[in-house]
């Protein structure tokens, strides 16, 4: 299959190419950007005029649920939203049911999304066994079953001497640790964010010092050992401080925040819409805005959708009863996309954030339109305004803030691995 990309506005960020050129793909890779390649002639071409192509994104935290919560969604379902969403490489946090700390379940993983043929999952390893904060789990051979890294997901490990001994140990393996921080103690089963809507609707609140608590006690761990780490969904104006201080003292660390953090803050759970319900909690809007500032700086280096697709029943019950999480794969770019429109940053920089910087944190070739890589490729039109509906979403979750929402940019096509695996009013998987 020999294809042609044509009269596109062309945004690459790790190259810095941002123009008008052509691509041509053979054998699933990029043979060319800019001139034709000499004898090259095209099965098929797809006109990209008025449209920017740039790399797949690659999202660092996504939950396809699979195994363990098929009746929330399926690798394959969540595979077609990802694809949909022009994201070609998802990164999957490790609280699966069984838990990724074997070498069977991360093949399983991988396996299942190679069936689906749409999307590469990148699975982190759990950091301790069953994600119990005890024992040690089995990196080396998470390493080598694809493992990115290891997590103890969102469960906060309160021994703060078996995290140093499970730094240690993925130091020695040179694995990436990711750091979901939280006290749990002074999080103290709050829903929201501690303050004047927390007492105004009479919910238990997460104070902000459990997020930076976290975050100091890490960075002193990480001074200490000289781990590499990558503080996951910081929420905190506070923290994004702290992180950008221990990046100038020259500390190997990165960091990311999700789509949903950049625009939505504590007022909008006033009316105790549960989708709304997130962990960690929407802050207020100083917290917003620094969060926005500190994406600006590359103090935090990706987006993430932190996707979590449920069924209906797990956001209906009173508010702090109900399940955490939005289904936001496909949200993500329209919502990324708003930030240019605000003037926080340009869009060459936006799309950095969502293809080579978040695929350098992973450690993985992606994120780029390299001679010779992989075509992984999205099409978008960012000029397209359209509303999000229950019909028209592909995810088999459904639980999100923005239905109803106005929104701007959509994917027009997305290519993995060279095969169209997704054009706008239909699909096709090859």
């Amino acid at each position: 299959m020999r294809l042609r990309i044509s009269n596109g506005h062309v945004i690459d960020p790790a190259n810095e190419i941002d123009a008008i050129q052509d691509i041509y793909i053979a054998d699933g890779r990029i043979v060319a950007v800019g001139n034709s390649p000499e004898g090259f002639t095209p099965d098929d071409d797809i006109d990209a005029t008025n449209l920017i192509v740039c790399p797949g994104f690659v999202d660092l935290r996504a939950h396809f649920r699979e195994p363990g919560q098929e009746h929330k969604a399926t690798i394959a379902s969540e595979s077609r939203a990802a694809a949909r969403s022009g994201v070609t490489t998802v990164c999957c946090p490790p609280d699966t049911d069984p838990v990724i700390d074997t070498f069977a379940v991360a093949t399983l993983i991988r396996r299942r999304a190679e069936e689906a043929g749409l999307t590469r999952i990148a699975p982190q390893g759990a950091l301790t066994q069953r994600l119990e904060g005890q024992q040690i789990s089995e990196m080396k051979a998470l390493k080598d079953a694809g493992c990115v890294g290891v997590s103890n997901a969102m469960r906060p490990m309160t021994n703060l001497l078996a995290l140093r001994r499970a730094m240690e140990y993925a130091a020695t393996h040179d694995m990436t640790i990711f750091i979901h921080a939280q006290d749990s103690v002074l999080s103290n089963n709050g829903c929201v964010h501690e303050g004047a809507v927390a007492t105004r609707l009479g919910l238990p609140g997460v104070p902000e010092a459990a997020e930076t608590v976290a975050v100091a006690s890490c960075l002193a761990l990480i001074a200490q050992i000289g781990i590499r780490a990558h503080f996951s969904m910081v929420t905190t104006a506070r923290a994004v401080q702290m992180i950008a201080r221990a990046q100038f003292d020259g500390l190997p660390i990165t960091a990311d925040v999700s789509a949903h953090h950049l625009h939505l803050t504590e007022l909008d759970v006033l009316d105790f819409d549960s989708m709304c319900h997130v962990q960690p909690p929407l802050r207020t809007q100083h917290d917003r805005d620094g969060l926005r500032l500190g994406l600006a700086k590359a103090t935090l280096g990706a987006i993430c959708s932190d996707h979590q697709p449920h069924e209906p029943d797990a956001k209906l019950a009173p508010f702090s009863a109900t399940a955490t999480g939005i289904s936001a794969l496909e949200t993500l770019l329209p919502l990324s996309l708003r930030l240019v429109d605000d003037g926080i940053m340009s869009l060459p920089d936006l799309i950095a954030r969502l293809t080579c910087m978040p695929a350098r944190i992973l450690g993985i070739d992606a994120g780029t339109l390299n001679s010779g890589s992989i075509a992984d490729i999205c099409i978008f039109d960012p000029h397209y305004y359209w509303t999000l509906t229950p019909q028209n979403m592909v995810s088999q979750g459904h639980n999100t803030p923005f239905l109803d929402w106005e929104l701007k940019g959509m994917v027009m096509h997305t290519l993995f691995a060279g095969n169209i695996v997704y054009r706008h009013d239909h699909e096709t998987s090859q």
